[in-house]
């Protein structure tokens, strides 16, 4: 079995817990890591993988990709954060499929996230953008067949997208074997080492290899969350970019002060009114407030649909098809869909 302590001979421990207690003491989160590309091309990327992200609709990188792939694509362990809607899926998902070995079919990364509905998500993205390296990826859920779980394993695939009960089970199993598995990814890291999931990952982590590259990605990076990566990362690479670093081109970006509550729906509202408005997205906090919101503005006359992680997969695909077809104008959601 692996040990926790995966650390090699470069790791600086002490200057690692240095830095460690300036951010268990409230120093922000930094970046380590200064070379950025500008453009897809520049980052020495296969020819096929390429095509993946630019048939995919990606034309530049977003900031944390201009950072971010290039250092997981060279091995090194990571820790990224970035705000939600940023590209963090396609830079973890471009460095797994730049370093898989496509001859072996098993697999070789191993990527866990905390709900079901993220997982799956992932795994489109994933499959996505390594359609033209005919990538072998699976979401390994509950709530799914286990026999199924197991087939699909056993037949070979290169990554494995799930959440941690389901990967867990099917590494006890033995329908999931580890031998092969070089990269580890930890998406939404601050739920992930959290701790109703801590428990869980350590427990994954003891069944993995120890030459294992590991990525951790998240929004939010609490202190004890990263205080737990201390003891599964190797000298990681530290990329943080900030909310003012971001920009989204072609975007006109305002805000609206309401200094009540009560008063944010009669404010959007009267945007609604007043502004045209062809295809809009309301990101809400909670998905009990999205089937709120929805009901509100259905009853003063608006065309809605809604979407959040209570609804199973099949539904929210339908929500979906319907709003990019464009029988729904606006789209209220939780964050799920910026994921």
């Amino acid at each position: 079995m692996a040990s926790m302590d995966h650390v090699g001979g470069n790791f600086d421990a002490k200057n690692y817990d240095k830095n460690m207690q300036n951010v268990l003491g409230g120093e922000e989160l930094y970046s380590t890591w200064e070379e950025v590309h500008d453009t897809f091309d520049s980052m020495d990327l296969q020819e096929n993988l390429l095509q993946g992200i630019y048939a995919y609709g990606f034309e530049k990188p977003s900031a944390i990709q201009q950072r971010g792939i290039v250092p997981f694509c060279q091995g090194l362990d990571v820790i990224q954060q970035a705000q939600l809607g940023t590209g963090r899926t396609a830079t973890f998902c471009s460095g797994i499929l730049q370093q898989l070995d496509y001859n072996i079919q098993d697999c070789q990364a191993l990527v866990l996230t905390p709900s079901k509905g993220l997982a799956q998500q992932t795994e489109k993205v994933m499959r996505a953008i390594g359609d033209y390296l005919q990538v072998k990826v699976h979401a390994c859920v509950g709530g799914t067949s286990i026999r199924e779980d197991q087939r699909i394993l056993l037949s070979g695939v290169h990554i494995v997208v799930g959440t941690p009960g389901r990967v867990f089970d099917m590494l006890r199993r033995r329908a999931l074997f580890s031998d092969y598995i070089k990269m580890f990814v930890l998406d939404e890291a601050d739920e992930m080492l959290s701790r109703s999931f801590k428990d869980q990952i350590n427990d994954i982590f003891q069944l993995l290899p120890q030459n294992l590259q590991v990525g951790v990605f998240s929004a939010t990076m609490p202190p004890e969350a990263l205080e737990t990566t201390r003891k599964f990362m190797n000298n990681p690479v530290r990329i943080h970019v900030k909310r003012d670093e971001l920009t989204l081109e072609g975007i006109k970006q305002f805000n609206v002060n309401v200094d009540k509550e009560e008063w944010k729906l009669d404010a959007l509202c009267d945007l609604y009114d007043t502004v045209a408005i062809t295809e809009s997205v309301i990101f809400i906090n909670t998905r009990r407030k999205v089937d709120w919101l929805k009901d509100q503005m259905r009853a003063r006359g608006h065309t809605v649909s809604a979407t959040h992680g209570d609804m199973d997969q099949n539904t929210r695909d339908i929500i979906m098809r319907e709003f990019r077809s464009g029988s729904s104008r606006v789209l209220i959601t939780t964050d799920l869909l910026a994921r």
